[in-house]
């Protein structure tokens, strides 16, 4: 199979390759439900030295700037309970998050969860975090940019390795809101 996007040796639907995938990301590609057939999802496999943004598009292709997607976890405060939640914006953007998603999460504070936190509870290596896994009750909000993208390159929940997935298959995955402004330049 050739991949829909970049340039990759490899790509094959996930679905095939589920050895490839942690845990939590091989078991929500199992139970995928969305209207795309999860044989869309398409696993890359990358160097792992090579999974930081800037290093990923030198190697394997300088469009995949603009058509690649970070998500970051985020803790929200609030009369002394924190609440995590994903945020998926395209790479060239940084995540709003003292605005749009402190409001929308109704916090007090938000700010990035420290690594170990994130790591800790989503089974999921810092740098390769992907909102394909992440717990079922945790809200996914996704700016409406990458929701318009033909294919979006993702994290697939290591460093090794990325997925590339249809921008619309992101709203339907548990917990999504898709918000205009969540990703600013």
């Amino acid at each position: 199979m050739r991949a829909p996007i970049g340039h990759f040796d490899t790509a094959t639907p996930a679905p095939e390759c589920l050895d490839e995938l942690i845990r939590p990301v091989a078991d929500a590609v199992r139970r995928w439900h969305g209207s795309l057939p999860a044989e869309r999802i398409v696993y890359v496999d990358t160097e792992p030295e090579w999974a930081d943004t800037a290093t990923f598009v030198e190697h394997y292709g300088r469009e995949l700037l603009e058509q690649s997607a970070n998500c970051v976890v985020v803790a929200a405060k609030r009369a002394g309970e924190t609440r995590l939640a994903a945020c998926l914006v395209l790479s060239t953007t940084r995540v709003d998050v003292n605005g749009v998603v402190r409001r929308r999460l109704g916090a007090r504070k938000a700010s990035f969860a420290a690594a170990d936190l994130a790591t800790g509870e989503t089974g999921m290596e810092y740098g390769g975090i992907t909102p394909i896994g992440l717990p079922e009750d945790w809200p996914v909000l996704v700016d409406a940019a990458v929701v318009d993208l033909p294919y979006v390159l993702v994290g697939s929940g290591r460093r090794r390795g990325k997925l590339l997935v249809p921008g619309k298959a992101f709203a339907e995955l548990p917990g999504a809101v898709v918000l205009e402004g969540l990703g600013v330049a």
